[in-house]
């Protein structure tokens, strides 16, 4: 865990990227199972029927083992596909096993973009979530795009909505003691790293 009282957000999120990269192949891919193993059998997850998950980049856990689950057990899986315009906004798009995908301006692997496989955000049952940094208090740290908060920020103004679940996925290195939220910051519900729940 990171003691994080004397860094701005910029220090920290490097310090974090750092240490997710820092991790080897062979660690990545054992992150990556252990993640399942957290997650599969979960209610949360068996329960979901409409699941956004995203693509690893930057040494992010990989959730693709959670993805080819969902898929397999006839659950509809979704992506995040960033807009051209407006060049803030991000929606979910449903993704099948087969589907090409193309990288988008930061390099990501998403689906070309078709709105009629999209679905509105609240109608999602359940968002895994990439992360920079959590800590124990549903406290998430982003890249610092904010693609995540912006579609997500109608859940600030309605507070009896309970849709989509929302876990952030993480390495266990990627915990710091407190994180500073600022007002646009969306909480988790939990986050899930290798070794656990938070």
């Amino acid at each position: 865990m990171h003691d994080t009282n004397d860094l701005s957000r910029a220090q920290l999120r490097r310090l974090l990227r750092q240490a997710r990269r820092r991790l080897s192949p062979q660690a990545q891919r054992r992150a990556a199972q252990d993640l399942y193993r957290q997650l599969a059998q979960h209610p949360l997850f068996r329960r979901a029927r409409h699941i956004a998950l995203y693509l690893p980049n930057d040494g992010e856990i990989d959730p693709r083992p959670l993805l080819r689950a969902a898929q397999r057990r006839g659950k509809a899986t979704y992506l995040p596909v960033l807009n051209p315009w407006p060049s803030t906004k991000m929606v979910f798009q449903r993704v099948r096993q087969r589907d090409s995908l193309t990288p988008n301006r930061f390099r990501i692997l998403e689906p070309r973009r078709d709105p009629a496989r999209q679905r509105k955000v609240w109608a999602l049952d359940l968002i895994l979530m990439p992360l920079v940094g959590f800590d124990r208090h549903g406290g998430r740290l982003g890249m610092g795009g904010g693609f995540y908060d912006r579609s997500l920020a109608y859940r600030s103004m309605r507070k009896n909505w309970h849709k989509p679940t929302l876990l952030g996925l993480a390495h266990e290195c990627q915990q710091v003691d407190r994180l500073a939220l600022a007002s646009w910051d969306v909480p988790l519900e939990a986050t899930v790293t290798d070794k656990g729940w938070y």
